[in-house]
């Protein structure tokens, strides 16, 4: 029988072992907000699709076992892909890494820092109480980076039920431009709960380009939270790919309270037999003008199960605000299952806003269209699901990753065509 509930003596007194530092007054907080709120339930809207039991499972029973953290294992970023990289291993990272930095950029450990951790979600609560320690990022005012930097987030689950922590707060400073890589893999047959936030300020006429790449391994569950603020004038570019992982929920919070700020983001999920992906976002037009664009697509097979929803907030006095969001899916089997849900509130007068999902699956005419010009059956589905998520991965805001990109979509799409369409 599944847990409902996570094992609080068991979590504060691994709470009440970690480390003094400057981060415990914070744990401490997450703690009795976390004990005060539990952990979300599909009673809940924005839960109701997806159970996080399992994961509860999972962390009570490495709760259990002592709160063990897994050693840290050897692990190396894709090959092909050249970043500045930042590995964080079993939620830990090389004290050396921050000893060779590109010229512009500071890296903090947060342990160091003594503000207060601000919230990032409600499974952020569970991530700070838990926290060893964390990344602070920040380019300063005028820099402009060369190349990107690369975050690595790797975990190894071998002996026994693990739980992680990741946390990385990145500010740019005013006139600032940088590009970000977000890698997330996983090896190891045991069960796996990895639980990722991830904060990005940007400060007035800053740009900022980020990739999320998650390929976690297929008994592994991952939860992720991106918080973003914009300043004046600031642009946002960001692309989500979800290739692998068991379960997994990812929520992006865009926060627009400065005027001339503008957002682009989008993702593409692939979902096969067994999998549950969901894709969570939210906008919040404070006040206008202002942009946001958001786009996401997902192909899924066999029993698979994928949920997106998109909201966009228009608040009062956001006058010149320009939300769109769309949803685009491709069934490949019958047992496929979607739920999707575009939002709009509007509490605005002057404003262009626009939201619409589809679903079908591939298109009979066009799969004769490519047999008459002799592909067989197998390569005709492979061509049509390619050039369906393409689309998501032409706009990829760094373009250095495409071919990395298609590559790795192109493997996951082979897998996906084998699988029982039943």
């Amino acid at each position: 029988m599944k847990s409902a509930t996570l094992e609080f003596d068991a979590l504060a007194a691994a709470v009440g072992a970690l480390p003094e530092t400057a981060l415990s007054a914070s744990r401490q907080s997450a703690l009795e907000q976390l004990r005060r709120r539990g952990m979300p339930g599909v009673r809940e809207e924005d839960w109701k699709y997806t159970d996080v039991s399992t994961l509860v499972d999972i962390t009570n029973t490495w709760l259990a076992s002592g709160a063990r953290v897994a050693a840290a294992a050897a692990a190396e970023p894709a090959a092909g892909i050249d970043a500045d990289w930042f590995t964080i291993v079993n939620g830990q990272f090389d004290e050396a890494q921050l000893q060779t930095l590109p010229e512009g950029v500071t890296v903090e450990r947060l342990s160091s820092n003594v503000s207060a951790l601000p919230s990032l979600g409600r499974l952020g609560e569970l991530n700070t109480a838990l926290l060893h320690d964390g990344l602070k990022i920040s380019v300063d005012k005028g820099v402009v980076l060369e190349r990107p930097i690369g975050l690595l987030l790797f975990d190894q689950a071998d002996d026994g039920a693990s739980v992680s922590q990741v946390r990385v707060d990145i500010e740019l400073a005013p006139s600032s431009s940088a590009a970000f890589i977000e890698h997330q893999v996983s090896g190891g047959d045991s069960d796996l709960y990895a639980n990722v936030a991830i904060r990005l300020a940007l400060g007035d006429n800053a740009s900022a380009d980020y990739v999320r790449i998650q390929d976690r391994g297929p008994q592994h569950s991952q939860t992720g939270y991106h918080g973003i603020e914009l300043g004046c004038d600031a642009r946002l570019r960001q692309a989500s790919f979800d290739l692998g992982g068991k379960l997994v929920r990812d929520d992006l919070v865009v926060n627009i309270a400065h005027p001339g700020a503008e957002a682009e983001f989008g993702g593409l999920y692939l979902v096969g037999d067994g999998q549950h992906v969901d894709n969570h976002t939210r906008v919040d037009h404070r006040v206008g003008p202002a942009v946001s664009r958001q786009e996401y697509r997902g192909i899924l097979a066999g029993k698979a199960r994928g949920v997106w929803n998109g909201k966009a907030i228009v608040h009062e006095g956001a006058d010149g605000t320009d939300a769109e969001q769309s949803n685009h899916n491709l069934l490949l089997s019958q047992s496929a299952e979607i739920n999707a849900k575009p939002e709009l509130e509007i509490y605005a007068d002057d404003v262009k806003c626009s939201h619409g999902t589809t679903v079908g699956q591939l298109d009979e005419n066009a799969l004769y269209y490519l047999r008459t010009r002799g592909l067989d059956i197998d390569e005709a589905r492979q061509a049509l699901t390619r050039a369906f998520a393409h689309a998501i991965v032409g706009r990829s805001p760094i373009e250095q990753l495409e071919e990395f990109l298609l590559g790795e979509i192109d493997r996951r799409l082979r897998d996906l065509l084998r699988e029982d369409v039943a």
